[in-house]
């Protein structure tokens, strides 16, 4: 079992910045691949970013050049820096501990977080 818990949202003007911050428990975080979503009212839930257990990472196209996520192994922990924010990146948050064999767009498998909102003003 592992447990997630996000942190780090809020309201920002657009262009601003904020960094989300995921805490997981367990012993084999640093197996893990974790990734950061979001779902904004009436869209599915989409992956964002992700970091696999050897720091490769991957974005969305609309992400991409804006977020950086980076993960901490001696501190369980994994991190979404997101810069000149847009309205359109308003959504609740996900973190995402993948289990073995699970896929990035798959969203069964693994555990969640229980999310957090992030809202851009314009």
């Amino acid at each position: 079992q592992v447990q997630l818990v996000e942190s780090g949202g809020g309201l920002v003007q657009a262009g601003g910045s904020l960094r989300l911050s995921c805490a997981a428990s367990g012993s084999i975080f640093r197996l893990r691949s974790m990734g950061w979503y979001r779902q904004a009212p009436g869209n599915q839930r989409e992956l964002v970013a992700g970091i696999t257990s050897d720091f490769t990472t991957n974005y969305a196209d609309s992400v991409k050049g804006r977020f950086t996520i980076s993960r901490d192994n001696a501190k369980n922990s994994v991190s979404l820096q997101m810069s000149s924010l847009k309205p359109e990146d308003t959504a609740v948050y996900y973190c995402r501990s993948l289990s073995y064999g699970s896929s990035w767009s798959d969203p069964a498998g693994g555990f969640w977080g229980q999310g957090t909102q992030v809202t851009v003003s314009s």
